[in-house]
């Protein structure tokens, strides 16, 4: 009887789950213009889409606190961070983004994750030697 009571204690099984382990979740995006000569830099990058959080969730949505981490120009393509609460209202928002000075315009979300870390290579682009 007592190596079956031994037993049963050694098969103890706990599943641990990490709910919202990051505060922030990182977005990976790039801004693709209708008019291809157009460059914008960061700061101006930022007005555009606290513009667009304006637009579609009044002043509520405008003070939505996201940060610009980086920015390329030349690619116009930018690394934001946002609480993880705001994340949804953030991507609807660069979903909706139609024109940008009377130009048509759309930011296509390349990657997300509640890691920068993971935001720094692309498994599709890896080249095995």
């Amino acid at each position: 009887m007592k190596q079956v009571e031994e037993k049963e204690e050694a098969s103890v099984y706990q599943r641990v789950v990490l709910k919202d382990a990051s505060p922030y979740h990182y977005l990976k995006v790039r801004l693709v213009l209708e008019d291809e000569s157009t460059r914008l830099s960061a700061v101006e990058l930022k007005h555009f889409i606290i513009t667009g959080l304006k637009t579609l969730f009044g002043e509520v949505g405008a003070a939505l606190n996201f940060d610009v981490l980086k920015y390329d120009e030349d690619t116009l393509t930018a690394l934001l961070r946002v609480y993880s609460r705001g994340l949804v209202t953030l991507w609807s928002s660069l979903t909706l983004l139609g024109s940008y000075q009377n130009k048509a315009c759309a930011f296509r979300v390349l990657q997300v994750s509640p890691f920068l870390l993971a935001l720094t290579g692309n498994s599709r682009d890896l080249q095995l030697d």
